[in-house]
């Protein structure tokens, strides 16, 4: 069995391997009793006991076997009490004994969830939810926006390889409190131009939303005054951010893999990747609420936050993340290298890497290998010719492909489908992600964990719930009827009295509106009913009592203003139609639909989120058994470096693209094409179906080749949901000690 140290024939009493518990200073050997004999192996013969020895046992923080060496202790590594030291945590000489409590795996699992939840909450929760308030802040384009959004990635990309490869072999929690460091840093930095810009300030009386016929242009006199310059400072915060969350997906992995029991690791890492998960979705709820509160908090808003000129206190969240991670980075730093145990639980884990036809392992049996610059080439192209590896990177890489384009656009769908308020949307949205998103991760880590799941048999899990999401996606076979808009899918009317009849009745009014694809705003929206008012580009949509939706107040010929229980109701608005039951109004806002498809929607697209994030976490465990033990790290690394360029990064840009397709009607940002106002609900849910079934067919079919090309250990057992035996006679995760309780830990750090 490997790892088990036979005695030499030809110098058997030099040879042999003892017990802690039977080693003395005086060479008296004694004798081995099997109550003496560890984790209940059976004695060894007491005719081998007799002999002068010279081998010398070392042991780490527990009572479990150690390493033995026939060298003294000058050579073979430091003294019990050196290892023991070791593997205190603390601060440089600072170690007390009272946090030594928080020594364990538990605790590491505990800070780095914090961290990992800090993380998901500042990247990918309050900065997806401020770009709006910050283009307005600070005068930025969409095309400016989004690569401040980017820089993260792209930072991140760029560290992935060198971060995961050094730190892979050096000290993982020094790495990892650092990283976090960096990234409160950013986050610091990201709200430092509310404090070094003058007060925003704005007034009611800015934007007239009326027909006046006097109406100036907003594009007159609009300057940008250099606060676009700003977003020099946020990419910096962003790339901040990309450097310190680094660490946190590769390294943080694999110290809780390598720290753990094997059996225990799959939830272990799926708890962590939860913590993950609800961050985002804590972030929206927190930043929506943070941007309720006008940006300067000293100052009294003379608008609401339903005026387009509103902005939030967008910064208020990035400074308590950012703090926050800095006090999470202080206990993350003082961990040691290795837990109490570590090297006892790396000596029994069976190796599942995939077996090359050129034999990769040699290279990474020696203790040298992986620790300069130039091994790099060599690790890139043993984790290239690991032909698992590949297909499970890809593959998670389409998955990526479609995550990332529906945390960017998902909102959005809700909204256009249902004609949501964007806050709604967001919370609804929200309110999935967190018992779906985060239910799966940690429900897919469980499985890994109750059946005991082998690698092969882990990537056909993975294939399994790829199919069932790829049949959940099927539900955006389900759309809404489009709302009727002015101008847009819709004319405008206008009624006709019979001074006879005294009824209304129902005519079309002959309206300058271009056809659908018309790009001209102006051209799109005139009417005679509105012809006068020179109304500004300001898209605020009005619900007419008509039913019908209106651009902005001053298209539906609105001229007065009231302040009511119900919100902002514009009346003698020329536009609107008007019969015996009901005066020209409009009320603020968009109109509702009459939609019956939402709960199934919604029911639906649950499952569909639940079975792909099922696969999160029995993906990266299969990613870190089908590697050696060395290339773990780097591994991770790569995969997260592929995902992002293969997925992460382009998947809101394809899938915008096709969103884009869909759209009605397009903001003319003074002779500039800027966002879109109306999407056409049945292009939309085409686009995402196409979408979703590309991705999650592609996603399926390399999680079968991952599973067919996997070449696994001939000494690695099956599962216990696999295996035909009664999985209660032995834990399959890991090897049974040897007859005689001596094992020998390969993995041993060399110092």
């Amino acid at each position: 069995m490997p790892g088990l140290l036979n005695a030499d024939t030809s110098s058997s009493s030099r040879q042999e391997l003892l017990d802690l518990q039977d080693y003395t200073p005086d060479g008296d050997t004694g004798l081995d009793s099997q109550s003496h004999s560890p984790i209940g192996s059976a004695p060894r013969s007491p005719s081998s006991l007799g002999a002068d020895v010279s081998a010398h046992v070392f042991t780490g923080a527990t009572s479990f076997q150690g390493q033995f060496c026939e060298l003294g202790p000058a050579q073979c590594g430091n003294s019990p009490m050196e290892q023991d030291s070791d593997q205190l945590c603390g601060w440089g000489s600072l170690r007390p004994k009272a946090i030594q409590v928080f020594n364990t795996p538990r605790w590491v699992l505990f800070f780095l969830s914090v961290a990992s939840f800090l993380q998901g909450l500042i990247i990918n929760g309050l900065i997806n939810t401020v770009v709006t308030s910050i283009e307005r802040r600070f005068d930025l384009s969409s095309s400016q926006t989004g690569l401040i959004v980017s820089s993260y990635d792209i930072a991140a990309c760029v560290c992935l390889a060198f971060a995961s490869y050094f730190g892979g072999n050096g000290h993982k929690p020094r790495w990892l409190g650092w990283g976090i460091m960096i990234m409160g840093l950013g986050s610091l930095v990201f709200a430092l131009p509310h404090f070094t810009t003058p007060a925003y300030q704005v007034s009611s009386v800015e934007v007239s939303d009326l027909c006046s016929g006097a109406n100036s242009s907003l594009c007159e006199g609009k300057g940008r005054g250099g606060l676009s310059r700003y977003s020099l400072v946020f990419m910096l915060s962003q790339f901040l951010h990309g450097i310190g969350a680094t660490p946190l997906y590769t390294l943080g992995v694999t110290y809780l893999d390598q720290n753990v029991h094997c059996s225990a690791a799959p939830v272990y890492i799926g708890i962590f990747y939860t913590a993950a998960t609800v961050g985002p979705a804590v972030g929206y709820l927190v930043g929506g609420y943070f941007l309720n509160i006008f940006t300067e908090i000293h100052i009294k808003a003379d608008v609401t936050p339903d005026n387009p000129l509103w902005v939030g206190g967008w910064w208020i969240g990035f400074l308590g993340g950012g703090a926050l991670s800095l006090l999470v980075a202080i206990p993350i730093l003082g961990y040691p290298r290795e837990l109490p145990g570590s090297q006892e639980t790396a000596a029994i884990r069976v190796s599942e890497a995939h077996q090359g036809k050129e034999g990769s392992h040699a290279s990474t049996s020696d203790p040298q290998f992986g620790k300069t610059l130039r091994d790099m080439p060599r690790c890139v192209l043993l984790l290239l010719k690991n032909p698992t590896f590949l297909f499970l990177c890809l593959a998670g890489a389409s998955d990526a492909n479609l995550i990332a384009a529906m945390s960017t656009f998902g909102p959005k769908i809700l909204e256009s489908q249902f004609s949501l308020s964007a806050s709604k949307a967001a919370a609804i949205f929200g309110s999935l992600v967190v018992p779906a998103g985060g239910g799966g991760t940690f429900l897919g880590g469980y499985i890994v964990q109750r059946c005991d799941l082998r690698c092969r048999g882990i990537i056909r899990f993975c294939a399994v719930c790829c199919s069932l999401s790829l049949l959940s996606a099927f539900v955006f076979f389900v759309h809404c009827p489009d709302v009727s808009m002015a101008g847009v899918t819709a004319p405008y009317g206008i009624q006709q009295m019979d001074s006879d009849l005294g009824e209304a009745s129902w005519g079309s009014l002959t309206s300058t509106s271009a056809p659908a694809n018309s790009s001209s705003l102006d051209e799109r929206l005139l009417a005679q009913c509105n012809s006068n008012c020179s109304c500004d580009r300001l898209f605020n949509p009005v619900c007419g009592a008509d039913h019908r939706m209106y651009f902005s107040p001053c298209y539906a010929g609105c001229t007065s203003i009231n302040l009511t229980s119900e919100g902002q109701v514009y009346s003698n608005c020329s536009c609107v139609v008007a019969n015996s039951s009901h005066e020209r109004l409009a009320l603020a806002g968009r109109c509702s639909t009459a939609c019956p498809y939402m709960p199934l929607f919604l029911t639906v697209f649950f499952f569909c989120i639940l079975f792909t994030f099922l696969t999160s976490i029995p993906a990266i465990t299969a990613t870190l058994r089908c590697v050696t033990e060395k290339q773990k790290s780097f591994a991770l690394g790569i995969q997260w470096i592929l995902v992002r360029t293969l997925g992460a990064i382009p998947g809101p840009i394809i899938f915008g693209s096709m969103v884009d397709r869909s759209c009605l009607l397009w903001q003319d940002k003074c002779g500039e094409q800027g966002s879109c106002f109306v999407y056409k609900n049945t292009d939309m849910s085409r686009f995402t179906l196409i979408a979703g079934i590309i991705y999650k067919i592609l996603a399926t079919i390399l999680f079968l080749l991952a599973s067919l090309v996997y070449r696994a250990p001939p000494d690695s057992p099956r599962s216990s949901c696999e295996s035909t035996t009664d999985p209660g006679t032995a834990d399959l995760s890991c090897k049974t000690p040897p007859a005689d309780g001596v094992i020998v830990n390969r993995h041993a750090r060399d110092d």
